[in-house]
């Protein structure tokens, strides 16, 4: 019996502990961006609509509560460039071969109102991860490289949320 008590003292005493320290973990929905009522009607503009990146887009949007809508129903218009992948050599190996590659992912937005003026200028939002390369597992580098460019497109996505989120708050 004491050696339960004392295992649930120290179960709740660890839990405290992260609470304190600000611990949270990471999810998707309202937490992620707070848009004030006047933004969660939006009509989204791309190239390409049917993209990956415009997918993760409108399902990141959605998590947070964002309804999609026609031009013409939307309070807001986002305006999402395509989404531009690089690939460069971060380092060499004693052989002389790629040990490492640097992968960016980056797009180009903006926000335009009911009436298809500017509301937020275009942003860039970009992000970057490193990847270790094993010369000898081809086959594994590509499917790392299309693992980590979905991710990508997410943390993308979600950092255009959060940019918009933080212009809509603090916006005149």
């Amino acid at each position: 019996m004491q050696r339960r008590l004392a295992s649930y003292t120290l179960i709740l005493g660890a839990a405290c502990l992260l609470a304190a320290c600000g611990f949270q973990l990471r999810g998707t929905g309202s937490s992620g961006a707070a848009l004030p009522d006047a933004w969660k009607n939006m009509h989204l503009v791309t190239g390409n609509p049917n993209s990956e990146f415009g997918q993760a887009v409108r399902n990141v949007f959605a998590a947070n509560d964002i309804v999609w809508a026609d031009r013409g129903d939307a309070s807001y218009s986002l305006v999402l460039g395509p989404e531009r992948f690089n690939q460069a050599n971060l380092s060499l190996n004693k052989e002389a071969r790629v040990s490492q590659y640097e992968l960016t992912m980056q797009s180009t937005f903006s926000v335009r109102g009911p009436d298809g003026a500017e509301v937020m200028p275009d942003t860039v939002a970009s992000v970057t991860r490193q990847m270790e390369n094993d010369p000898r597992n081809a086959m594994g580098k590509s499917e790392e490289i299309r693992i980590l460019k979905s991710e990508m497109r997410d943390d993308l996505a979600q950092q255009i949320i959060r940019r918009i989120g933080f212009f809509a708050t603090s916006g005149p």
